[in-house]
């Protein structure tokens, strides 16, 4: 018999990543249930490298696996079709990347976003409204994908100091939520960031570079990385250069 998941009251600490259910327990990272959704706990789970994710009708489920997946930004992968789509991208002058200029609109389109083989969403009310509180103190941040002064795709992650944790991308034109990726990519090459973390493991993330490693090197990276200052959340098309140098031909 699997060990019993502790239960959560709002004012419990948070049981270390180790206490997680394994790989032969019925939900293997499983760590707790219970507790709230607020600015402070979010905080406190993403700096032990936990993070909520549960259904309607669920309580509050929390979540530390083993391995981890994640995105080297120095191994991401820059497919000839997406190298073309940037390409194009950048020499528009109507497109552009915008950061933090409409958090909500995007976590709601990640929430509302119908997925392949996902009967529903994770990103419940209570996840939008708790986001978009984090963002609003300055920890969770959106990458926008905007063409013709319209909203078309993006993501939204969380960043303590230089410890970046992705979320969730959607996309409403063809490759808008990898441009976006892209461009958080572009960002984190230039102020330092090693890893992104993508939580789960899926064949998408595992295309464009990702990678398990196990949880203890996780944290012990993510611990360090959100020592280190705040990035500068604003996107320079400089950033670009470090995926597409300037002088690169067309693929």
């Amino acid at each position: 018999m699997p060990a019993q998941i502790p239960w959560l009251e709002p004012h419990d600490p948070f049981p270390p990543p180790s206490c997680a259910w394994g790989p032969d327990d019925p939900a293997p990272g499983l760590l707790a249930a219970g507790g709230a959704l607020d600015v402070r706990h979010l905080r406190a789970a993403y700096a032990q490298g936990t993070f909520p994710w549960f259904s309607p009708g669920q309580p509050i489920l929390w979540w530390a696996p083993d391995p981890r997946m994640v995105l080297p930004v120095a191994e991401f992968k820059l497919h000839r079709s997406l190298r073309r789509t940037l390409q194009a991208f950048r020499a528009r002058p109507d497109c552009e990347i915008r950061v933090d200029t409409d958090f909500r609109s995007v976590i709601t389109a990640c929430a509302t976003k119908e997925r392949e083989g996902q009967a529903g969403t994770w990103i419940v009310p209570a996840m939008v409204e708790a986001y978009t509180q984090l963002h609003a103190a300055g920890l969770a941040h959106s990458v926008e994908t905007w063409v013709d002064g319209r909203l078309v795709g993006g993501l939204y992650c969380v960043a303590l100091g230089q410890a970046v944790f992705g979320e969730s991308m959607f996309a409403h034109a063809t490759d808008a939520s990898k441009i976006a990726l892209a461009a958080l990519v572009g960002l984190c090459r230039h102020q330092g960031v090693a890893l992104i973390d993508c939580q789960q493991n899926t064949r998408h993330l595992a295309s464009l570079g990702g990678r398990e490693i196990p949880r203890a090197q996780f944290l012990q990276h993510m611990d360090g990385a959100q020592r280190q200052p705040p990035l500068r959340w604003q996107f320079d098309p400089v950033y670009w250069t470090a995926l597409l140098p300037r002088n690169e031909p067309p693929a």
